[in-house]
This record gives structure tokens, C-alpha cells and sequence, in this order.
């Protein structure tokens, strides 16, 4: 892949220690990848001093996601890998590198993957995410937003990124990939390039947040998914179809 081609976003807000964590292990791993890591400061509190850019307001992830989606696919960007600042890789790097790799070997196979995302070594809301290091790939049919990397046109395909009503952002990772799939691209648990994520680690020092996020998740998948939109989320969680090899 040409390297303008593609883009990895840290996400930072809260503690500018979990940023610079991430932000150096990514560095190191790939260096040769380092034009093409960038720190979205989310108008933190508490400011990083390595942003690529800071925004004048808190637009939260989705809205994150949104600006820098839009942003990079102005500039051509195909591949953009989306970080929360919480997640640490817990695999063998190179991470970029072979993420890219894999990826573009998954994709001589045939469909196009619309999301690809590395394993979690534990996720209490999300079973299909969990690493199993026997295989290789999972194919899935719903993808836990901590650490997307997003097929650009696949975003386009499925309408973009939707977080009209919910600006906090919870849930729109779910209805996204949903979307994703449903526009025929496969959504790919990448069990060979792990992390370890420290969960609702920002979100939890932010007074009232999590209450506030709760309830416009509720709404916002109800809009989305259906009155009964728990039973469909269980269904699509318990959905996983592991391979052996790429």
C-alpha cells in the first residue's frame, strides 16, 4: 500500500500518560510508519503535547471518528485505523506492518473486508472479540469500536458515520459495522495482533458521563436496531466463524 494511502488516529482525551503509551509503543514498533500516526487531541483538559491537532471542543468519539474520517478521505486515505488511547498491544510487533499485510492477503481471498480489528485478550461486552491464538482470522458480524481499522469506501458504502442524537458516541461503533456488513463487506477479528484495553478508563473520570452516554446509546440503537435491538446485538455477538489460516 502507498503510505499516503493510509492513516492511524490515537484518540486522546483524559490522562496524557495513556496517550504517550500508545503513541511510543506505535513509534517504535513501526517506524517506518511514523508519518502516518497522528494524536487527534479531543480538547482535553489536560492538552498532548504531540498532537497532530487539537480541536477547539470536545466532539466525543463518534464525532471524533466522523472529522477524521471525512478529513482523511479528502486526502485520498483508503485505510484508517481508529485507537482509543486505553488500548496497549500485547502481540509481537510489528503492528502496522503486519496488519497491512494480513490484511491485503485476507483480501486476495475475495470479499473486501470493510473493518478489520485486532483481538482483545479479554472483552466483558463483546465475546467475539476475544482472542483464541489457535486461529488466525474470525470473520464476525458485529465489531466493538476500540480499535477499527476502517476500509474508507466501505464507510462511504454504508452511509458514512452515523451519530446524528448521539453524540457521545456509544453504540454507533455497532450500527457502523452493522452497516459495513450489510453493504457486503466482511468484518475481520485479526487473532495473530492483539491488545489489551483498559475499559470506560477516560469516560469513568468524567462526572455524570457514563449515565449520559447509557441513555443515549439506549435511544439511539432503539432508532436504529428496533424496539428489540438487545436480542439482535446478542445474535450477531454470538456469531464467529474462526479460521486457521489466511
Amino acid at each position: 500500500m502507498i503510505k499516503s494511502q493510509f492513516a492511524l488516529v490515537v484518540l486522546h482525551y483524559g490522562d496524557p500518560a495513556l496517550t504517550a503509551r500508545l503513541h511510543r509503543q506505535l513509534l517504535a514498533a513501526d517506524p517506518e510508519w511514523s508519518e502516518r500516526i497522528f494524536v487527534l487531541d479531543n480538547a482535553a483538559p489536560q492538552p498532548y503535547p504531540g498532537a497532530w491537532l487539537r480541536l477547539d471542543a470536545n466532539i466525543y468519539w463518534a464525532g471524533a471518528l466522523e472529522y477524521v474520517v471525512d478529513t482523511f478521505a479528502a486526502q485520498g486515505v483508503r485505510k484508517l485505523w481508529f485507537l482509543n488511547n486505553d488500548v496497549l498491544f500485547v502481540s509481537d510487533p510489528s503492528y502496522i506492518g503486519r496488519a497491512l499485510a494480513r490484511l491485503k492477503r485476507l483480501e486476495k481471498s475475495g470479499t473486501p473486508v470493510g473493518c478489520w480489528a485486532p483481538a482483545v485478550r479479554s472483552n466483558p461486552y463483546h465475546p467475539q472479540m476475544v482472542v483464541n491464538p489457535h486461529m488466525q482470522v474470525s470473520e464476525v458480524a458485529l465489531v466493538d469500536g476500540i480499535a477499527p481499522l476502517l476500509d474508507l469506501q466501505a464507510v462511504a458504502a454504508a452511509g458514512g458515520v452515523d451519530c446524528l442524537n448521539n453524540p457521545y458516541g456509544y453504540g454507533v461503533d455497532l450500527v457502523l459495522s452493522r452497516r459495513i456488513a450489510e453493504a457486503g463487506f466482511r468484518l475481520v477479528v485479526d487473532q495473530q495482533i492483539v491488545i489489551r484495553h483498559t475499559y470506560h478508563a477516560t469516560a469513568r473520570t468524567v462526572d455524570g458521563f457514563m449515565d449520559k452516554a447509557a441513555r443515549a446509546e439506549a435511544n439511539y440503537l432503539a432508532s436504529h436496531l428496533g424496539p428489540r435491538y438487545q436480542d439482535e446485538l446478542t445474535r450477531w455477538k454470538s456469531y464467529r466463524r474462526d479460521f486457521d489460516r489466511i
